[in-house]
C-alpha cells in the first residue's frame, strides 16, 4: 500500500544515537542514520541553525533528511547538537560561543565520520551552520559544501577565498525572500569562490517552511546525482509516524 510521505513520516533506516567527543573535552548529542540495506552513496554532516533562535539537530530540514534520505537516496545523515544546544535527544555539553569554540564541534563530527569510514562526506550547513561550514569546515575529508540560507554573518572574504582556492564544490541554496541574503546579492558575494553555484528558490523564506522537499531534492542532486529527483512523495513499504518534541533552549 502506498503511503504519502508527510512531515512526520519515518522511512526505514539504521539509526543510532551517538556521542561526539570534542578536543576541549565536551560530549555532544547526535544521531547517525544509515541506509537499512547496503552502504551509503555519500554522507551528509548537518550543521544546524542558530541555537539561540531555536536551531538544533531536529530543525525541520535535518529531521526530514534523517527520516527520508537513507531510504530514498541511500545517504548517511549525521546530525548533532552543537555545544549547549538541546533537542529531544538531549543537550550537548558546553555553551554557545558565537561560532568560535564551535570549531571543535565541527572537527568532532568530521573525526567521527572519518573513524567510521563514512563515504564521500559533504557538509550541509543551514543559516548559522553555513558560517560554521565556511569558517571551520575546510577539511581534507570534506568533499564539498551545501549552504542553505547562508547569511554570511561570520564568514569573511578570507574564508570564501580559501574555499575558492581549495577547488571544492560549494552550492548555495538561497531563498527568494531570505531575511539576510537574497539570490542577487548572494551571487555577488560568492563570486569570490569561482566554482560556487548559487541557486535561487522562488517563493521561499529563510526557514523553508513548506519547502522542505525542494531543499532535499537540491541536496540529493548535488551529492547523489545518480538518484532521480524529485524524490518520491509516496512510499511503498513499512514506515512509522513520529511526533518530535521541539525542546526550548
Amino acid at each position: 500500500m502506498s503511503t504519502e510521505i508527510r512531515a512526520n513520516t519515518v522511512l526505514p533506516a539504521e539509526r543510532e544515537q551517538i556521542t561526539l567527543h570534542t578536543a576541549d573535552e565536551l560530549r555532544l548529542i547526535g544521531e547517525l542514520s544509515l541506509p537499512a540495506n547496503g552502504a551509503p552513496r555519500a554522507t551528509l554532516v548537518c550543521l544546524h541553525p542558530l541555537p539561540t533562535h531555536g536551531g538544533m539537530m531536529d530543525s525541520h530540514l535535518y529531521r526530514k533528511a534523517a527520516f527520508r534520505l537513507p531510504a530514498l537516496a541511500d545517504l548517511a545523515v549525521l546530525r548533532f547538537n552543537t555545544r549547549g544546544t538541546a533537542s529531544e535527544a538531549g543537550r550537548s555539553e558546553g555553551s554557545f560561543d558565537n561560532g568560535d569554540s564551535e570549531r571543535f564541534d565541527v572537527a568532532a563530527a568530521l573525526e567521527y565520520a572519518e573513524f567510521h569510514d563514512l563515504p564521500d562526506v559533504w557538509l550541509v550547513g543551514w543559516s548559522f551552520g553555513t558560517d560554521l561550514t565556511l569558517v571551520h569546515g575546510l577539511d581534507p575529508l570534506v568533499r564539498g559544501a551545501i549552504l542553505i540560507s547562508p547569511p554570511l554573518r561570520w564568514s569573511t572574504e578570507e574564508h570564501l577565498r580559501a574555499w575558492g582556492e581549495s577547488g571544492k564544490p560549494v552550492h548555495a541554496l538561497v531563498p527568494e525572500f531570505d531575511d539576510y541574503l537574497r539570490p542577487e546579492e548572494a551571487r555577488r558575494r560568492f563570486a569570490t569562490i569561482p566554482q560556487a553555484t548559487v541557486t535561487g528558490f522562488d517563493d521561499t523564506k529563510h526557514l523553508w517552511v513548506g519547502k522542505a522537499e525542494a531543499a532535499l531534492d537540491a541536496i540529493v542532486d548535488v551529492v547523489a546525482p545518480d538518484v532521480a529527483t524529485p524524490l518520491p512523495r509516496t512510499w511503498d513499504g513499512p514506515s512509522e509516524t513520529r511526533q518530535v518534541s521541539i525542546v526550548g533552549q
